[in-house]
């Protein structure tokens, strides 16, 4: 535990020496392209000091640490008010994907360009017909030569407008059992003809999702991974990869979100009121209740999908309270958290399906019907 805490003090030290003030709090839910070169260039110091690939095993260049010191990570970089970061999907996606299903020449290709965050990445999933209904999804691939040749569309796909690549499911052939046959997960370049991204004005004012037309693009025939229609495995395996120790350090901003408030509405007197001192009360508890539950189930299959329902509710929850707040109200920060957080239950698996996921997988219910 000694060692811990001095790796607790190593990760505040070096961020203390790097982070300016410019950069606190900037980026994150609905504010994605906030200061974003600026969050480029301070992730890229990030991962040169080795902190972006902290998970990745040692043989993968990273640093093989342990469930408690990236929980450690996440909690100090949060605390911090360090910028959200811009390599997520690559790092916590696309690399570990890499690693459970990649050939040798993929991980020798990619990897290093995500470990040092030189390429950027975005998830190719949901279409206007087949969100959370994944398996519906009708962009098609076809084998020309030694190309694959990809027409369709994409959507809600988040930073299309600064990737450089896409994980893509496509539909490479016909379902035969069932329609998860015939995906396939493909690596797509997004700097080519045949690709067009078209940004999604949200209620915020931002557009940090897109729509993505494939107009016959192309990548090669070794781009895709696993086995050509075998990629919803592999493309469950990318969802399970997506949620890991960085929620907790996800829960550190909501703190810090949630005192923020807290402090507002004693300074301007809104306190005064009982009904509202006693949700802000309740949304406290909450929270430690949400945190405590997160720490104690972080290797639990499927407690992934029961932390996104909890979290997503309380944040909806916190905007909503911070509505009563008349100095929170009238705040450019809170109506931004407020309409941002309308998503939260939609965004990253819909609390529909993350309901159906415990009922069925961990509950034992029957499947739904989903006609």
């Amino acid at each position: 535990m000694d060692d811990d805490e001095a790796f607790r003090r190593e990760i505040r030290a070096w961020l203390a020496a790097h982070l300016t003030d410019d950069l606190r709090g900037a980026g994150g839910p609905g504010r994605e392209n906030e200061a974003f070169p600026q969050r480029l260039a301070f992730t890229r110091r990030l991962a040169a000091a080795g902190w972006t690939t902290l998970a990745w095993p040692e043989e993968h260049g990273g640093r093989g640490a342990s469930p408690a010191r990236q929980v450690i990570f996440h909690e100090e970089y949060a605390t911090s008010g360090a910028p959200s970061r811009v390599d997520h999907i690559g790092v916590t996606m696309v690399g570990p994907t890499l690693m459970s299903f990649g050939t040798r020449a993929q991980l020798d290709r990619f990897l290093p360009r995500i470990a040092d965050a030189g390429e950027l990445w975005c998830q190719g999933y949901s279409e206007p017909g087949a969100g959370s209904d994944l398996a519906g999804v009708t962009t098609r691939a076809r084998l020309d030569g030694d190309r694959w040749v990809i027409t369709g569309q994409k959507v809600w796909t988040s930073l299309a407008h600064v990737a450089d690549w896409c994980f893509a499911l496509v539909r490479t052939g016909e379902p035969r059992r069932s329609r998860h046959d015939g995906l396939s997960y493909l690596l797509v370049p997004m700097r080519q003809p045949g690709v067009t991204v078209r940004p999604i004005r949200q209620l915020t004012g931002d557009s940090e999702f897109n729509e993505v037309f494939f107009d016959e693009a192309r990548t090669g025939r070794d781009m895709v991974v696993g086995e050509p229609g075998g990629g919803w495995r592999v493309a469950m395996a990318t969802l399970a990869f997506e949620r890991g120790a960085a929620t907790v350090g996800q829960q550190v901003g909501f703190q810090r979100d949630l005192e923020d408030l807290i402090a507002l509405a004693r300074s301007t007197g809104a306190t005064a009121d009982p009904r509202l001192r006693e949700r802000l009360t309740r949304a406290w508890i909450d929270l430690c209740a949400l945190r405590s539950y997160t720490l104690r189930s972080l290797d639990r299959p499927y407690s992934s999908s029961i932390v996104k329902l909890l979290w997503s509710r309380w944040r909806q929850g916190v905007g909503e309270l911070a509505m009563e707040v008349p100095a929170a109200a009238a705040s450019e920060r809170w109506r931004r958290y407020f309409l941002f957080s309308r998503a939260d239950t939609i965004y990253g698996g819909s609390s529909e399906i993350q309901r159906g996921i415990v009922a069925e997988r961990v509950l034992g219910l029957p499947r739904q019907d989903r006609g």
